[in-house]
């Protein structure tokens, strides 16, 4: 989950960020992160919409590459081969 300090960086900087929520990037949200609370983050889209998600997606700035869910998920988990 991304972080407070994270949020308020993006927030600051008016920085782009693209949400990955699946599989499917035609189904990515881009935008400006607006507020956030324990569970959800606004973003602002470029139409001007406003969008309520879950923390609990990958946020990324909108400038770097596209990293799928599953490659991050394996980035996180520990090699089980020791």
């Amino acid at each position: 989950m991304i972080t407070d300090e994270q949020l308020n960086e993006y927030r600051i900087s008016g920085e782009k960020v693209r949400v990955v929520r699946d599989a499917i990037p035609e189904n990515d949200v881009r935008g400006i992160v607006v507020a956030w609370d324990d569970t959800h983050v606004l973003i602002r889209r470029p139409n001007r919409n406003v969008v309520k998600l879950d923390r609990r997606y990958s946020y990324r700035p909108s400038s770097e590459p596209r990293v799928s869910i599953i490659e991050e998920l394996n980035q996180d988990q520990p090699d089980s081969a020791e």
